[in-house]
């Protein structure tokens, strides 16, 4: 795959991407008492962004015909996470606090693991830096979420 440059759609959605966390956050602001359901929705966005991720590393690994496993383990291991850390609290009393400083640091370092995955997503120019730009924007607005989250 030899990619001049990246299509202006992933930069215009990626960007649009880090609006619901951003619009959960002006919730909590606006009325005070929104701030559980805007904390658990943002946080349940920032998952399903992460299990994406996932699906993006598993489609990698297909492409390249990878017969290793570990490739398709580390693919799914964005879905597990994003459950886990949602499990605990929804279902048991744990912290969402926790949980979404959890998840928006794993969102964060997310990009290492495309380093790791192949070389399909690094042959596209400019793709590596919009990662990182959208990784640390989710995972900064996950975190500000979970500083501002009940206890």
């Amino acid at each position: 795959m030899n990619h001049t440059r990246l299509p202006r759609p992933p930069f215009v959605l990626g960007a649009a991407g880090v609006l619901p966390p951003l619009a959960c956050v002006g919730l909590t602001l606006v009325d005070p008492a929104l701030t559980l359901p805007a904390t658990i929705g943002g946080g349940l966005y920032a998952a399903l962004i992460l299990s994406f991720l996932g699906g993006m590393w598993w489609m990698e690994a297909l492409l390249r015909r990878d017969d290793r496993g570990w490739p398709y383990l580390v693919a799914v291991l964005p879905s597990l996470i994003g459950w886990a850390l949602f499990l605990q609290p929804l279902l048991a009393g744990g912290s969402i606090r926790v949980a979404l400083i959890l998840l928006g640091l794993v969102i964060m370092v997310t990009p290492l693991a495309d380093l790791r995955v192949g070389d399909a997503m690094r042959a596209i120019a400019g793709w590596a830096r919009l990662r990182w730009a959208l990784s640390l924007g989710l995972g900064s607005l996950t975190l500000v979420l979970g500083l501002i989250a009940p206890r």
